[in-house]
This record gives structure tokens, C-alpha cells and sequence, in this order.
């Protein structure tokens, strides 16, 4: 089950410090990079086998804490930026969770099959065709 925006804000912790890039003085003066740190062993509200399937799927993006680090420095807003991670933590957790269904096996058509024999046919008539002929 996913959780809700308050659960997550309750859980996470953001650190801020000064962006690159465009900006002019802004970026000199305000620290609008935000970095948001969420702790996937210490939340409550993940039942043990999500957290065990988090674990998995987010693997290479863990560090060696267990510690998710999202980064926004896209906008010259702190707010803004906290949005824009907090959202991407939201689909990143959304699509971790996500079971996929299983493939069921389908048959090949018997045109397919046949479609792929006559072509090797052709193609070795063509390569034979190439040859020298022999005197026997």
C-alpha cells in the first residue's frame, strides 16, 4: 500500500544548500538545492514485505546505509524544489511497489512458422545458386 503525502513529509528529511547553474545572484545568495533523505528501514507505515521489495528493486539507488537521496535543483524555489522531490519519491515508490502480472505464454502461429521456413528456403536456393558449378 502506498503511502500518503503526510506520512511521507512526516518521515523524511530534506537538507538544502546552493545550486549551480543559472540564476545570476540568486544562486550566490539562497540555497534552493534541496536533497531529500528517506530511511527505508526505519518507516512505520511499510509493511515488512514491501520494504524487503523496495530493497531489490531500489538497490542501486541506495546507499550504504539504506538511504534514499533524491536531488531537485531544476527552479530558483526551495519550495518548488521540495515539491518536485517529494513527487519524484511518490512514482519512485509507486513504481517499486508495482507487481507486474505475469506473461502467459502464447503459441507461435503456423503461418509465422511457415513464413519463416519458406524464407530460409529462398536464402539457401540463393547461396546454392552462387556456387560453381561441379563436373562429376
Amino acid at each position: 500500500m502506498l503511502p500518503t503525502r503526510e506520512e511521507i513529509l512526516k518521515s523524511v528529511a530534506f537538507k538544502t544548500s546552493r545550486s549551480g547553474g543559472k540564476g545570476g545572484q540568486n544562486v550566490n545568495k539562497v540555497s534552493s538545492k534541496v536533497e531529500l533523505i528517506f530511511d527505508l528501514a526505519a518507516n512505520h507505515y511499510l509493511s515488512d514485505e514491501e520494504k524487503t521489495l523496495l530493497k531489490s528493486r531500489l538497490d542501486n539507488k541506495l546507499d550504504s546505509e539504506g538511504l534514499l537521496h533524491i536531488v531537485s535543483q531544476e527552479d530558483r524555489s526551495q519550495l518548488l524544489n521540495k515539491e518536485k522531490t517529494v513527487a519524484k519519491l511518490i512514482e519512485l515508490l509507486k513504481n517499486a511497489l508495482r507487481i507486474q502480472k505475469k506473461r502467459k505464454p502464447t503459441k507461435i502461429p503456423n503461418a509465422k512458422i511457415q513464413k519463416r521456413l519458406q524464407n530460409k528456403t529462398l536464402i539457401s536456393y540463393k547461396k546454392e545458386s552462387r556456387k560453381k558449378p561441379s563436373f562429376d
